[in-house]
């Protein structure tokens, strides 16, 4: 049988599209046939279908196929027009004027215009929304203008330079103002896009049914295409289980399955019947950050000295079979403004960890190894979600392997979902499993700066800032970056706070998140959309 491998591009927002046959890559058909349904399998259910309601990232992949975001990315980060044809802001910064596309409807009759854009941004930040991330990321937000049927002027307390980039992505894609008006359970269940497919069924824990929108002619800039999309439906099923799905693949059930285990990517690489289609996501990688709140790693030369403890590359290459790519700074290397200067940062040195720990006092060790000081043993206490993968699980027990070598007592604490979050709004915990998908670096923000770190004390609360990190330079350059539009200022000052987050070991790097999609040799044109690097089916279409 005869081998292949993929080469994952490094560059900003680039694909890396290849397959295996007879030594040579895979190539599309050139003549699309439209038609047929595609079968799409993945591994977690969205919690909501309504991408503006929470925000994870299983909503935003079925999100790209039924709703259009105002503005589009492409690979190379530039803002192109989409549902609008062009934009001016104010010289303060704090008033955007948006003119918008006469011709879109949503798919249950509704006119997208300027009052459809008011009500969707009135949707995202509506605390009663509970928006997560598009809220989130719209925080600066306070009220629309329609200054008539096709211009809306949007203000912000503040000015937001990440504004246009966070815009393009399908967290804050555009949805039927009638729809929004149902209940947030009803909305959650059948919310209506303007896009080129529109929700028809959800039977949960099993399969989404979307068909396709026979009026669709305003598709994205980046498409291959124009019209409606070419196939007739989707049915996204859920397999949960990554074998089962990888089997489901192999066996014909299915068309496309993503988050490919990385077990199966050699074999799913050699199989000639296969292609792979990969990509990072931008954002802050997948990580473990520590919590400045309590001991032991108040004191930064713990931090230290636990992030050097970790074997990450060694662990990456014996449990994903060296497929990952090592992320070693706070931002993934496909995230406008990242800076590779601080590209691992922390690397792995067990002596000079050895050596940190010693300047700390945690010098006597107990029979079995652990550090202690003044009696008290170095512990470590990591919540462990139990819808975290077996491979994320088998990497943190490395971690943990490597760490008890330089005197760390790292405890993994398995718990349900809604446990490890309760737990994790209380701050009780030492290490915090997570990562932030988006589109610009003002994801530090969101993760480092105070403004993040959520209500004071012990109390429950939100706190996208996991680490408690609180570092007035920091926040004066974070929030700098938002206040021009600059891409040589941008860049500059984002290179200096991704060097502040990196110098004070806030996290344990180890991947980014990525999409890892496996397809039938009978697929074509599945694409990858710039913005968050997530699926889009628009220009797909199968032969049978």
């Amino acid at each position: 049988m005869s081998h292949c491998f993929l080469a994952i591009a490094a560059v900003l927002l680039l694909l890396s599209v290849t397959g295996c046959r007879q030594h040579k890559p895979h190539k599309e058909a050139t003549n699309p046939v439209a038609g047929g349904t595609l079968v799409y399998a993945t591994d977690r259910e969205p919690v909501c279908l309504d991408p503006h309601v929470h925000g994870d990232m299983p909503q935003v992949f079925v999100a790209e196929q039924f709703v259009d975001s105002l503005v589009a990315m492409d690979k190379s980060g530039k803002i192109l027009p989409w549902l609008a044809t062009g934009w001016t802001v104010s010289e303060d910064g704090r008033a955007w004027t948006f003119h918008l596309r006469h011709d879109v409807t949503f798919t249950d009759g509704t006119p997208f215009n300027a009052a459809a854009v008011k009500a969707n941004l009135d949707h995202m930040a509506n605390p009663h929304t509970l928006s997560s991330t598009a809220g989130g990321y719209i925080k600066q937000y306070t009220s629309t203008d329609v200054i008539d049927d096709y211009t809306a002027l949007v203000h912000l307390d503040t000015p937001y330079a990440a504004f246009l980039e966070v815009l393009a992505q399908g967290f804050l894609g555009m949805e039927s103002p009638a729809a929004l008006l149902r209940s947030r359970d009803e909305n959650c269940q059948s919310p209506v896009g303007s896009g080129p497919f529109r929700i028809v069924g959800w039977d949960r824990q099993n399969e989404i049914i979307l068909d396709r929108n026979p009026a669709y002619h305003w598709g994205p800039p980046t498409a291959l295409h124009t019209g409606p999309a070419r196939l007739d439906r989707i049915i996204w099923r859920i397999i949960p289980e990554a074998s089962v799905r990888f089997a489901s693949l192999q066996a014909g059930e299915v068309d496309v399955i993503d988050s490919l285990p990385p077990e199966a990517e050699t074999p799913a690489q050699r199989n000639p019947d296969l292609w792979l289609l990969k990509a990072d996501l931008p954002g802050n990688p997948t990580n473990g950050t520590l919590n400045l709140r309590r001991e032991p790693f108040r004191d930064a030369r713990v931090r230290e000295a636990f992030v050097r403890s970790a074997d990450v590359s060694g662990a990456l290459s014996s449990v994903f079979f060296g497929h990952y790519r090592r992320a070693g700074g706070p931002l993934s290397p496909s995230t406008p403004f990242y800076n590779p200067e601080t590209e691992h940062h922390g690397d792995y040195d067990p002596d000079r960890a050895r050596k940190l720990l010693d300047e700390a006092g945690w010098i006597a060790r107990t029979a079995d190894g652990i550090r202690t000081r003044n009696g008290v043993p170095l512990q470590v206490h990591i919540p462990m979600r139990s819808s975290l993968s077996a491979s994320v699980r088998t990497l943190w027990e490395q971690v943990q392997a490597t760490a008890r070598a330089t005197g760390f007592d790292v405890i993994l604490e398995n718990a349900d979902d809604t446990t490890v979050t309760d737990r994790e709004s209380r701050w009780d915990y030492d290490v915090r499993v997570g990562y932030w998908n988006t589109n610009t670096a003002d994801v530090m923000r969101i993760v480092f700066s105070s403004a993040f770190l959520g209500p004071p004390g012990p109390q429950a609360g939100i706190h996208q800032n996991a680490a408690s990190f609180s570092d007035p330079r920091f926040d004066q350059i974070i929030n700098a970056a938002l206040l021009t539009n600059d891409p040589e200022e941008r860049k500059t000052l984002y290179a200096r706070a991704q060097t502040i987050a990196s110098a004070a070991f806030l996290q344990i790097t180890t991947y980014p998140q990525s999409t890892r999609m496996a397809l039938s040799r009978a697929v074509h044109d599945v694409r990858i959309e710039p913005s968050l690097n997530v699926t889009s089916l628009y220009d797909a279409w199968i032969t049978r």
